[in-house]
């Protein structure tokens, strides 16, 4: 991509326009969460550029339906759609679908850990982890290492993280919610903060190879993942973010559309240099900057979820929480 094109895209620009010129053939990606709302939009832009997708997804014959724009897709531009049964919720669904993914053999180019939960009333995974932590971070932790071998060298993982995660760091001592009151906002926030120091842990752990991991804050648009909400309470949530922004004398919010809210995603797996992105936040097609300030609307990063001994702190106790619920 040449310089005046990468000047040009920022929180306006579509995934279509990110991809402007890419030629994707022989490229495989897999997207969880491909079957709506983001996913779909991603899916879509990656095969009309000759890309091979694998969709991970909760309901394969749902699915089968809501993909048909994708395929259509990827007959006109060379591409191709395959889906797989994945219920991130899951421990027994993600260990059948890695293991799945592993006997077939093929390696992906980039995983996109992009499917989640947002806001949902208090639950437990049929594993015991509260809903949006267990579903949101440790089921793409747990998918994302066990198929780690099938990432080629000088490959790539995107996570999609929120503007949320800025609304709560991670509690380690207390993941789960088992001694504290339950906030959907801050179990959300904190599953969100996860998302981002498992990039940067995993950014760690595998740049030697060439491997390098960002997350995504892709922007707010209004797709199903607010499916909790009636439609006064996202009015009110809009309306709460509005007030905290104008305070702070920032910008209004303005929603994007689902082709604007896949294109930091898309340019994070295929465009952006990825030594310069790899451990990185990205938000509006480029790397965000930390930013501190309570406020918990503002745009930026927060420098707890960037950090280093956090991201490795949440690895291990990751792993031991996957390993006790498989024992």
């Amino acid at each position: 991509m040449n310089t005046t094109t990468a000047q040009r895209l920022g929180a306006k620009s579509t995934a279509d326009e990110v991809l402007a010129g890419a030629d994707l053939q022989g490229r495989r990606f897999l997207i969880t969460g491909a079957s709506s709302g983001i996913g779909l939009e991603t899916a879509r832009a990656l095969v009309s550029r000759g890309a091979s997708v694998v969709g991970a997804v909760r309901d394969l014959s749902k699915a089968e339906s809501a993909t048909a724009p994708v395929r259509d897709a990827a007959s006109r531009g060379g591409g191709s759609l395959e889906l797989i049964r994945l219920d991130l919720a899951s421990l027994q669904s993600i260990r059948a679908c890695a293991d799945k993914l592993l006997a077939d053999g093929r390696p992906f180019d980039v995983i996109i850990a992009n499917a989640g939960v947002m806001a949902t009333p208090f639950g437990r995974t049929p594993d015991g982890f509260e809903t949006q932590f267990g579903t949101n971070h440790l089921g793409h932790f747990a998918l994302v290492n066990w198929i780690e071998p099938l990432l080629v060298d000088g490959g790539r993982l995107v996570v999609l993280s929120s503007l949320a995660h800025r609304a709560a760091d991670v509690d380690l001592e207390d993941p789960n919610f088992e001694q504290r009151p339950y906030d959907p906002f801050v179990a959300y926030g904190q599953s969100k903060t996860a998302n981002v120091l498992f990039a940067v842990e995993f950014d760690r752990r595998h740049r030697g190879r060439g491997v390098r991991a960002a997350a995504v804050m892709p922007g707010n648009s209004l797709t199903a993942l607010p499916r909790h909400f009636s439609q006064e309470e996202l009015q009110g949530l809009l309306g709460t973010v509005a007030n905290a922004r104008a305070e702070a004398g920032l910008p209004p919010l303005e929603l994007k559309d689902v082709a604007q809210a896949a294109a930091t995603t898309v340019w994070a797996a295929v465009v952006a240099d990825k030594d310069e992105i790899g451990g990185q936040y990205l938000e509006d097609v480029a790397v965000a900057a930390v930013d501190d300030t309570p406020n918990p609307f503002a745009d930026g990063v927060r420098s707890y979820a960037l950090d280093a001994d956090r991201a490795r702190q949440l690895w291990a106790k990751s792993e031991q929480l996957i390993a006790a619920a498989m024992a």
